[in-house]
């Protein structure tokens, strides 16, 4: 079962987030809290939203916590998948199949021509899996990132 999450899933969903961190052997740089993620959640201006798996006895099986992007060359939004995680002991059982088609039925009914996410190149068991379902890798494209000290430089810069 897929559903939406509620402001009472933020706990696990940070301890989720952490152990995505953990296997992508990026632990040190998950350093989000809880009152932050509630905030990008459920605040004011929710920044992301996110959806739950549930196994049949109604435990959290996994996770997808994405956001809009916008396409110049389609005109329209499109959703871009943040994170994908299905606990180890649930994977198999159809959890990210299920929290994909979610995401792309979203697509489909609001126009969105696009579903969009980052996979690292050494998790062999991720692309074979999202190959199977029709996506198509962007080798052509080099995924940049700007954070700490060259972010701060550059902000600051004159």
């Amino acid at each position: 079962m897929i559903r939406n999450a509620t402001p009472a899933d933020v706990p696990v969903i940070h301890e989720m987030v952490r152990e995505l961190a953990e296997y992508e052997k990026a632990l040190h740089e998950a350093r989000a809290s809880e009152e932050q993620l509630r905030e990008a959640l459920f605040g004011e201006r929710p920044a992301a939203y996110a959806h739950i798996a549930e196994t049949e006895a109604g435990e959290v099986a996994g996770f997808a916590l994405w956001f809009l992007n916008f396409s110049t060359w389609r005109g329209v939004h499109g959703i871009y998948l943040e994170d994908l995680y299905v606990r180890p002991s649930q994977r198999g059982g159809g959890h990210g199949k299920a929290l994909l088609a979610s995401l792309a039925r979203i697509c489909v009914e609001r126009g969105y021509e696009r579903l969009e996410w980052s996979v690292l190149d050494w998790n062999t068991p991720a692309v074979e899996f999202y190959r199977s379902l029709g996506a198509v890798p962007m080798s052509e494209w080099t995924a940049n990132r700007l954070t700490d000290g060259a972010l701060v430089r550059l902000g600051t810069a004159e």
